[in-house]
């Protein structure tokens, strides 16, 4: 099942179209995309059966972030083996977690503006809790996941290694610095959701590729290792990681510039397309 947000309104993507899912309910499941989280279940199973006779062409530049307001924003660096072997650091013992605030999240089509000369790009898997979470075992990780989306985790390398420690949060959250979308698939379209591949371009060149197989903690193991220091709420969201080719990695360093465009694509989701613009 694809689900997200259309103009702001919850929606059903099929073959056919988009299917807005408040007039297609009979007002059973409000027009707020974050809502439908808090019952993701009965949506799941409403979906199944819905009718999508009502499925309309729609413009992708009115698509949103799936999760526009989660209460929670997860991100986790050092996740891919080659990320950290290209940053020339250990593997991590545990996931380390940092935040990206919900102000920066956007939709996966438009522009976002350049705050400065040291802008990177990485490619994530971002993943959408569907049920509360406290003290998972990994083997039931995937039970609480509501779904799959593409991300990109928007970095100022300099505000990153501003100041005596780390700006993580800061520098990775500037307005249009985390979009997702297209929309969000669940896991179960996957042949198998612990492994897709996932990789970004700059105006057609291929900057990053890998297979989420390559995490260093998977979408379960995150479920467990977050849930048991606290609780995950439904509509929580988790950006997993990024692979090896970011341009702080490369020698010389590379960045985005005003006018270049990002595409990012996961296998069996979809695709975003952004383009830099310099401050007005």
């Amino acid at each position: 099942m694809r689900s997200g947000n259309l103009a702001g309104r919850l929606t059903l993507f099929t073959e056919g179209g988009a299917v807005d899912v408040e007039r297609a309910s009979g007002g059973r499941f409000d027009a707020d995309p974050q809502a439908v989280y808090a019952r993701w279940a009965e949506f799941v199973e409403w979906a199944a059966t819905a009718p999508v006779d009502s499925a309309v062409a729609f413009d992708a530049a009115e698509l949103g972030p799936p999760a526009p307001r989660p209460a929670q924003v997860f991100a986790i660096g050092l996740n891919y083996r080659d990320h950290a072997a290209e940053a020339g650091l250990a593997l991590p013992d545990a996931p380390v977690v940092f935040t990206k605030f919900v102000s920066s999240f956007a939709g996966p089509e438009g522009e976002i503006v350049l705050t400065g000369p040291t802008v990177d790009w990485e490619v994530e898997l971002v993943a959408v809790i569907g049920t509360a979470a406290r003290n998972v075992p990994v083997e039931r990780g995937w039970e609480h996941i509501a779904g799959l989306t593409v991300g990109q985790d928007v970095s100022d390398r300099t505000v990153q290694s501003a100041g005596p420690a780390p700006q993580f949060s800061l520098a990775k959250s500037f307005p249009g610095f985390s979009p997702t979308g297209p929309w969000l698939v669940t896991p179960d379209a996957f042949a198998d959701p612990d492994d897709i591949a996932l990789g970004c371009s700059i105006d057609g060149e291929s900057v990053q590729k890998g297979r989420t197989s390559d995490l260093v903690f998977s979408v379960p193991q995150l479920v467990a290792e977050l849930s048991a220091a606290l609780q995950l709420q439904p509509g929580d969201v988790i950006f997993t990681g990024t692979p090896a080719g970011v341009g702080m990695g490369r020698n010389p360093k590379r960045f985005l510039a005003a006018g270049q465009r990002l595409d990012t694509f996961i296998e069996g989701i979809g695709e975003m397309h952004h383009r830099f613009v310099s401050p007005a």
